[in-house]
């Protein structure tokens, strides 16, 4: 029995924040949730800031300017969580 397999693509397509979670769509389809309680710079952040944010290190990364964010679709994929502050 043969598989069709895609290559994976874990550049990011879209993301959206709502009030409980960070989702984000990959080029390949996949669709990457996390509590949004797991980076406080989002969740501390206003609507407006939340939805300003760019595609980082060729697509596989994102960036928030205004809130010194930064994610990775590895940390996403693997379920880290932002580090804490000390």
């Amino acid at each position: 029995m043969a598989i069709l397999a895609t290559a994976a693509d874990e550049r990011v397509a879209d993301v959206r924040i709502d009030d409980a979670y960070l989702t984000v769509e990959l080029m390949d389809g996949r669709i990457i949730s996390a509590p949004l309680a797991w980076y406080p710079r989002l969740l501390d952040a206003t609507p407006q800031q939340r939805a300003r944010w760019e595609r980082a290190g060729g697509g596989f990364g994102l960036h928030w300017p205004e809130l010194d964010e930064d994610l990775s679709t590895e940390g996403l994929l693997r379920g880290a969580p932002a580090a804490r502050a000390a």
